[in-house]
């Protein structure tokens, strides 16, 4: 394995887990993380978005799902503040890797999603914002079924090749 060419990737909570360990990778001195691919990433576990009341049902993910699943992650309030739950909240983003962030027009995860990629911009970060408008949450995995799956996949296939070669 080569360590200048590491990738950290996730879609959805895998996002959180994937920016969570690059601020960890970055705060504790390694690995070294050439390169994130967060998929429409869940970011602030307490966070007031348009888009969670937007596509609060309906669209797959739904917000009653959200609360279930932070239920069963995150101990109380404190630790939903916590950078390891919600990387959107670390005090400092800079000195992370070049990142795309994906996004998903109908996903209550959309705006902290491109909240986050803001951040990393704003940084110094190298970052490449993509929403896909038309689709829903888990649309990457529906390749059979939608042109934007595909698209998304080659997307990220071609940030990866670029930040990763040799």
């Amino acid at each position: 394995m080569n360590g200048d060419r590491v990738a950290v990737a996730g879609d959805s909570a895998g996002g959180n887990l994937a920016a969570v360990v690059a601020l960890m990778a970055r705060d504790r001195g390694g690995p070294k993380i050439s390169y994130q691919v967060l998929i429409y990433p869940a970011v602030d576990v307490l966070g007031d978005y348009p888009s969670r009341e937007e596509n609060a049902e309906g669209y797959f993910l739904t917000i009653r799902a959200m609360r279930w699943f932070y239920d069963h992650y995150i101990q109380d309030e404190f630790h939903a503040k916590e950078p390891l739950a919600s990387p959107l909240l670390a005090e400092d983003h800079s000195g992370l890797p070049p990142a795309i962030v994906i996004t998903a027009g109908y996903d209550p995860l959309r705006d902290e999603g491109e909240a986050y990629a803001q951040k990393l911009r704003e940084a110094g970060v190298e970052v490449k914002l993509s929403r896909y408008g038309s689709t829903i949450h888990g649309f990457v995995s529906m390749i059979g079924a939608l042109d934007d799956a595909r698209k998304s996949i080659d997307e990220m296939g071609q940030e990866l090749r670029a930040a990763l070669k040799p």
